[in-house]
């Protein structure tokens, strides 16, 4: 449920005009009924679609397929999905090169990630929106707090997300429970802080620590993971492991040099551009 306004409709506010310098953070003119895009990297999952779009809340108002060269109906199907989706083509591989190009593409005030095997359940988004309109900068989902949980996580997995996981809550100085999970919303406006520099499922890791270094407010919202629905997972446990830790190892370099962009003040300099006075 979003939060209205209470102010009253008869009180006369002024008009301003803004000026948001780079590195400010204008959270009190986030709007309180965002508008919500979907971003869904997809490589050959015309078979999954249907289920990881099938429950899409009403506060979505843009899904984004960004595709990577499918060779099946991909495309074809997303087209006939929903009257909103928007068809990203992305030549080059990788999940992250993926995310980087939906969220040049998206026009909504909150961007959500969601991955497009069916194994989230996007109904979840809600939650997610909630977070963030209560005054989150980020949502991350989490597997492992109460209410959340996985059917996919095979026992090497979670070990090795355990471990990732507890790695970056001491370098970044962080409580986080659940590192290597892709299902994450944010208000737009943070993607000063956070670019997306990886080009694969290192992704999420990079994203996390960014924000953290930032020091954006993040919160974890409890979420349940299903297995993929149909077809093999791309994800290689040790494989896309290392990749992880050699991510957890470079950001934490630069974040000791200082090389990760901090939200420097919450205030924006408004300008009054109507005499409220003289209207009365």
């Amino acid at each position: 449920m979003f939060i209205q306004s209470s102010t009253p409709k008869s009180t006369l506010r002024p008009v301003v005009a803004t000026r948001i310098e780079p590195g400010l953070l204008a959270r009190q003119l986030r709007p309180r009924n965002p508008t919500v895009s979907v971003i869904v990297p997809t490589l050959n999952e015309a078979r999954n679609l249907p289920y990881a779009l099938s429950r899409l809340p009403q506060c979505v108002t843009e899904v984004i397929i960004v595709d990577g060269r499918s060779t099946d109906d991909t495309v074809e199907v997303a087209g006939r999905l929903r009257d909103d989706i928007r068809i990203v083509e992305e030549p080059r591989k990788g999940k992250g090169i993926a995310l980087k190009r939906g969220f040049e593409a998206a026009s909504g005030d909150i961007v959500v990630m969601l991955d497009a095997d069916g194994s989230a359940d996007a109904a979840e988004i809600q939650m997610f929106i909630e977070a963030l309109v209560a005054g989150a900068d980020f949502a991350k989902g989490s597997r492992f707090l109460a209410g959340g949980g996985s059917v996919d996580l095979t026992a090497i997995r979670k070990c090795g997300n355990r471990c990732l996981t507890g790695a970056v809550n001491l370098v970044c100085q962080t409580r986080y429970t659940d590192l290597c999970y892709g299902y994450n919303a944010f208000w737009r406006d943070c993607l000063e802080f956070v670019p997306v520099d990886v080009p694969g499922f290192e992704v999420e890791t990079r994203l996390n620590m960014l924000v953290a270094a930032a020091g954006l407010n993040v919160v974890e919202v409890p979420s349940h993971e299903f297995c993929r629905v149909h077809g093999a997972s791309n994800l290689h446990a040790l494989k896309d492991g290392l990749r992880v830790l050699r991510t957890i190892i470079r950001t934490w370099r630069q974040i000791r040099r200082g090389e990760c962009r901090t939200v420097r003040s919450r205030q924006v300099e408004l300008e009054p551009t109507v005499d409220v006075e003289a209207i009365a």
